[in-house]
This record gives structure tokens, sequence and C-alpha cells, in this order.
């Protein structure tokens, strides 16, 4: 009793108390699945040129490369999430993982466009089921006090491999060749499988009795709400990002498009930490501030778009605001669809793919018809539509009141 009273009135107690609880090295293990599964999806568009030469296509034919993969987790995910409901958890997070084992060695080895195109549809699919996959294995190894956390731990590898690991890539590929680098991303899964196989803990699949349509999930308080404010935010997010450079060249900083990305990154970095320490309290807050910082940066973007000094500020903000948003859906997906939280996580994925496809072509319409200029101005309109919706969401979806456990720290 002496115990539980010390750690009700200090917060330094309960720290250390819950600390043991969170099982580090099975989160990280999903972290580098992540990582692994945003490398493989982004490592074309920064060896684009060196892809075209070695095999004498066009550079936006090895574009396609990222947009099948899309493709491919937009179409799967629902589908492959009904189909697996009933299987055990872990040997379908190590099918998933030993997907990308085979998709991106044939990409390393083979010659011929249309087996790569073919290979890069399956790893958009396999991305599709892991993505789903990822936070309720997170979410269920943790007591419900920890599970923001642990999703936050869970889904660090994405921003790690946007920040880090394809400008690495990148680099290591100009030594060495994109074969190579696709190669590293192999043997690096391959690493993975054993280690998922040693850390990360099995969980049955759902019953019968127990499972709900993706229309029983999507009627539930406030998961509607959730993909609603995602859909608004990625897609504000990609008409801008996708685009970045021709932005940046009619500011007169197409030089330094390296540098701004590097200050995303870095910021985006501080945003992930931010919703990690404190998510599992504020997450409705951390919501909403995050869609008012990213408003503030487009806002100030679409007003000083051509002023550098201010366009790095606001690339910082929009980073920092960032950075976290992704654990910050996928927790509220995850509170609110309950007990088919893989049903919720496959919506949030189907819905983030979407916005991906729909920031290119509204992206690419705007700045043909408008200019890079107007980009910012969408994004306003967008944010101000998904702070509305998360206002309104205070019962459910982001709601203003978190629910604590009873439960016993450590009990996955």
């Amino acid at each position: 009793m002496k115990g539980v009273a010390m750690c009700s009135t200090s917060p330094a107690t309960i720290v250390v108390a819950e600390a043991p609880a969170l099982p580090l090295a099975a989160l990280l293990a999903l972290a580098t699945a992540g990582f692994i599964t945003i490398l493989t999806e982004a490592l074309p568009a920064g060896l684009l040129a060196q892809m075209s030469r070695d095999l004498a296509i066009s550079e936006a034919l090895i574009g396609q490369f990222v947009t099948i993969y899309a493709i491919g987790s937009l179409l799967a995910a629902i589908p492959l999430v009904a189909l697996t409901r009933s299987w055990r958890r872990r040997p379908l997070l190590q099918t998933a993982i030993c997907g990308f084992f085979i998709v991106n060695t044939i990409t390393a080895l083979a010659d011929n466009y249309l087996l790569i195109l073919l290979a890069r549809l399956f790893a958009g699919i396999f991305a599709g089921l892991l993505w789903a996959l990822l936070a309720g294995f997170a979410g269920r190894m943790v007591t419900d006090s920890l599970r923001g956390r642990a999703i936050a731990v869970a889904m660090v590898g994405a921003p790690l491999a946007l920040s880090l690991g394809i400008p690495l890539g990148t680099l290591v590929g100009s030594w060495v060749g994109w074969r190579y680098t696709f190669g590293a991303v192999s043997l690096l899964t391959l690493v993975l499988v054993f280690w998922v196989q040693m850390k990360v803990p099995d969980f049955a699949g759902e019953p019968k009795s127990r499972r709900n349509t993706v229309v029983d999930v999507l009627a539930m308080p406030g998961v509607s709400a959730v993909l609603a404010v995602t859909f608004s935010f990625v897609l504000a997010h990609n008409i801008l990002y996708t685009y970045i450079a021709p932005f940046l060249t009619q500011a007169g900083m197409a030089a330094r498009t390296d540098l701004v990305l590097f200050v995303f990154g870095c910021m985006a970095m501080a945003g992930i930490w931010i919703v990690g320490v404190g998510i599992d309290r504020w997450l409705r807050r951390l919501t909403v501030l995050s869609i008012i910082l990213f408003g503030i940066a487009a806002l100030a973007l679409a007003v000083w778009s051509r002023t550098p000094p201010i366009i790095y500020l606001s690339i910082g903000i929009w980073g920092l605001a960032f950075g976290g948003i992704a654990t910050l859906f996928q927790t509220a997906a995850a509170n609110a669809s309950g007990t088919a939280a893989d049903v919720g996580q496959a919506l949030i994925v189907t819905v983030w793919n979407a916005a991906i496809a729909g920031g290119g072509a509204i992206g690419g319409v705007l700045l043909e018809m408008r200019g890079a200029a107007s980009l910012p101005w969408v994004l306003v309109l967008l944010l101000a539509l998904a702070l509305l919706i998360t206002w309104r969401a205070s019962r459910h979806g982001f709601p203003a009141r978190q629910l604590t456990t009873k439960s016993t720290p450590g009990v996955a």
C-alpha cells in the first residue's frame, strides 16, 4: 500500500514503475519493420537517375515504382486483414516481412522492368498488411496506460526512414550502385525475421464470434472522425511535400532542397519524441496542436512564399507537427475500434494511401493551373476542416478525457 501511495503522488516514481512494462526489444523490432517498409517504398525516388540509366528507361517510368507500391497498399490492406483475422499474429507478421525480403531481392537482381514493377506491387501489398498489424501488435504487448507510448516506439521507423534512411540509402547507392542498396535492405530484412522470432510475442487470431466487418468498424463511434481527420491532414501534407521542389524553385531555393528536407526531418524527430512522451495523457491536445501548427506553417508559406527565412521556419514547424501525427491517428483509431483494432488500422492504411495518391493528383493539377505558390492556400483549407472535425469529436475519436486503466503494469 505504501508503494502504491508513492506511485500516486510522485510522477518520477510512476515513470520508474512503468518502464519495465515497455518491451523495447520487441517494439524496436516492429519499428525496424516500419523502417524497411518506408525505405523500400521511397528508395526508387532517391535512386531515380541510376535506375533509369541501368534499366535504359525513362525516369518517369522509374517513378511508377513508387506509384504501384502505393496502389498495392491502397487496394490490399482491408481485404488482406479481413482474410487473415483468424491467423496467429506473429506468423502473419513474419509472412509480410519475408515478403519484403523476396521483393527487394528480386528488385536487386532483375533486369526486366515489368518484373520489378510486379515485385513493387507485391511490396505495396505486403506493406498494407504490415502497417495494419503494427499498432495492434504494439498495443497488445502492454497495459492500456502504456498503449500510446508503445505505438509511438513501434512507429518511429517511418520518420527515421524518411529523415535518415532515404538520404543514407541514396548516398550508399551513389557509392556502390542501386542494386547493392536494395540487396542491403534484403539482408536487413533477413536479420529482422530472426529478431521478430526471438523477441516479439505471438498472439491468437480473432475468433469468428468476435469479428467485426469493415462496415461495423466504420459505424463505431469516433472511427469515421479519425479517418476524416487523417485524410484531410495527410492530403494537405502530400499536396505540398510531393511538389516541394517546384515550390522551393519559385522561391529561388532549388539548390537548398536537401537542406530544407533535412530541417523537416530533424524537426519531425522532435515531434515524435514529444508525442511519445505525452500521447497517453494528451492525445486530443497533441492532435489539435499538430493541426494548428501545420496550419500556421501553411499560412506562413502561403503569405511569404518567396521569403527564405520564413520558409525555413515554416518547414521546421511543419516537420514538428507531422512527426508524431501517424502515431496520434493510429492510436486514436486503435482506441475507437477497440477489439477490432486490426481492421481500424487497415482503414487508416487505406485512407493514408488514398491521401498520398490524392495529394499527388491534386497538387499536380494546382501546379499546372495556378503555380507552386498556390499550393499552401489549399493546405490551409484542408487543415481548417481537420481542426473542425477534431474539435467536434470530443466524445469519441479524439475524446477530451483519456480513459484510465486498472491493469497491472507488466501484464500484456
